[in-house]
């Protein structure tokens, strides 16, 4: 929950507006604004105070205690210019809120933290615990200074300025290890805990048996990511609440699921009683990975059957791929979230023009994979092959990345073993139909007049469904130097069943700088003016010119709703 808390007139209202435009997210604290803010304070994880920063600085100071703990703290002036990010920029993502209240209310984020400043990654933002001396090794990748990458278990990262040797390390690995001077030790969630126990068993004794497997095996415990059992426990109280306390979630799996998983160690017990031969091997490796510490059993001081089982494996390492759509080409087409994926990705793969387009927005460390016209499928398997490495790749397409784009090859490369994000972008059927008014304003089909990748006889027969269906039709790729006839082909086709006065929309380089646009006739049209840059859009029978514009109508009758007397 984020507090808000103002004091004047002007303040209250810029409050309004974000509890507003936040409802389920915000408190709104009155009264006495220094009481406001200790129980804002103490109640929620951020603070939007619309207050002078001096003032809150007094009013906060008493009540610091932890940077990883104290909420977030943002000020927005009295004229409601500035969003600063005043406390918790990192731990207590004061710096994302900062920016997400300036795009509410039209304030510019004021974010002073060295490494947003930067361009840089914040070590403490990467969603890992970590340990060492993270402000002298964030200082030396600040400075410039040689700063290693140690990866001993590979885990997605954003793009680090790293080197191959260096004073200072930045280490990556689930290893009870301790880290050295000028060394970050980030904690991947690699580790699953399997456990099984009888029932009654107490939490003590669940946490007392998980935590000596891991330090005996010389792993560590913030690099468990769950623990897991058979459905019959999720609700074994021992378990619920050792998982609690180790703040990881219980996962729990159908008995017939874990049957199937092969362990070393089956058992005729768990057999009987839950229906499958192993609940803490399996369960540690139904998702496949290598197993670290086989089943053991808990030790009881008084000597008594034990009551508790677990088994720990690594699970596999999961890449991450992002395909993102970057828009026609404006940068303001572009979206925040894909922004967002181009500077957490470690590398990007994409043609080489579009590259170009969005170098800027890369993160140092970015490593950039670039081709040619062309190798569609190159790129596709390139992604996949990265992110099955365990990186986090950004695949990037014109548009949107599901359209005539690079989302199909590549999903159809990737398996289940990575993690899939799509990011939609502004097509350019969308772009060229803003230019030209709302020519798709009723039902509406796009047609690729490429024939690489289909017969231009499957081309042709879906073009003429489109013109007996009387749908607009936004045609792609309509022509290029190798295929100047499928246009005009294709536009004879829908002049067989529309009338000669149908208006038609020609837009190259939509949102662009050169963008241009011309509006004409079925009849007129030439198409020696289109090129692969261009869109071209057939309207309708019910398509009309208005005022130099493009529509088409929703086609809805309005009736007047019947009265019941």
């Amino acid at each position: 929950m984020i507090g808000l808390i103002s004091a004047t007139a002007a303040g209250t209202a810029a409050r309004d507006r974000l509890a507003a435009a936040w409802p389920d997210r915000t408190r709104v604290y009155k009264g006495d604004v220094a009481g406001a803010v200790r129980t804002a304070f103490a109640e929620c994880e951020g603070l939007v105070c619309f207050l002078a920063t001096g003032a809150v600085v007094r009013m906060v100071a008493p009540l610091l205690s932890d940077k990883r703990s104290d909420p977030g703290v943002v000020c927005v002036d009295e004229a409601g210019r500035f969003a600063v990010s005043l406390l918790g920029g990192h731990g207590g993502g004061a710096n994302a809120l900062a920016g997400e209240v300036g795009a509410v209310l039209g304030a510019e984020p004021v974010i002073t933290t060295a490494t947003d400043a930067a361009g840089l990654p914040g070590l403490d933002t990467l969603g890992l615990p970590v340990e060492g001396d993270l402000a002298a090794v964030s200082r030396a990748l600040l400075d410039g200074e040689p700063v290693a990458l140690a990866v001993d278990t590979p885990w997605p990262l954003p793009p680090l300025p790293v080197a191959e040797a260096g004073e200072y390390t930045i280490r990556s690995t689930d290893r009870l290890v301790r880290p050295t001077a000028r060394e970050v030790v980030l904690r991947p969630p690699s580790l699953v805990v399997g456990v099984g126990a009888s029932r009654g068993v107490s939490e003590d004794e669940v946490t007392a048996l998980v935590e000596a497997a891991l330090r005996e095996a010389g792993l560590a415990a913030a690099s468990v990511a769950a623990l897991a059992t058979v459905d019959a426990k999720a609700d074994e109280a021992g378990i619920v609440a050792a998982a609690e306390r180790m703040g990881v979630p219980l996962v729990a799996h159908p008995a017939e699921t874990l049957a199937r998983v092969a362990v070393p160690n089956p058992s005729r017990a768990p057999l009987a009683a839950v229906g499958t031969p192993s609940v803490a091997e399996a369960a540690a490796l139904v998702d496949g990975g290598e197993l670290l510490v086989p089943k053991r059993r808990s030790v009881r001081a008084d000597g008594s059957p034990a009551r508790a089982t677990c088994a720990v494996a690594r699970r596999p390492v999961r890449g991450r791929l992002a395909v993102v759509g970057l828009g026609p080409g404006a940068r303001d087409l572009l979206t925040p979230r894909a922004v967002a994926e181009l500077r957490g990705a470690s590398v990007l793969v994409g043609l080489d023009q579009y590259v170009d387009q969005i170098r800027d927005l890369l993160r140092p460390g970015t490593r950039v994979l670039a081709s040619g016209l062309g190798a569609e499928e190159e790129r596709a398997r390139a992604a996949v092959s990265e992110a099955r490495r365990g990186h986090a790749v950004a695949l990037i397409g014109s548009g949107d990345a599901g359209v005539y784009a690079m989302a199909s090859p590549a999903l159809a490369e990737a398996g289940d073993d990575i993690d899939v994000v799509g990011v939609p972008g502004v097509t350019a059927a969308l772009a060229a139909s803003a230019v030209l008014g709302a020519p798709l304003g009723h039902d509406h089909v796009s047609v690729s007049l490429s024939d690489l990748h289909t017969p231009w006889e499957v081309i042709e027969r879906r073009v003429r469904a489109a013109a007996e269906s009387d749908l607009v039709v936004t045609f792609y790729n309509p022509r290029s130097r190798g295929r100047d006839r499928h246009l005009t082909r294709a536009l004879a086709v829908l002049a067989a069943h529309r009338a000669p006065t149908t208006p038609v929309g020609v837009v190259r380089n939509a949102s662009r700088a050169d963008e241009s646009s011309l509006l004409t006739t079925l009849a007129e049209v030439d198409p020696t003016v289109v090129d692969m840059l261009t869109v071209v859009t057939v309207g309708n029978s019910a398509t009309r010119e208005i005022a130099g514009r493009m529509v088409t109508p929703r086609g809805y009758r309005w009736q007047r709703p019947e009265v019941t007397r």
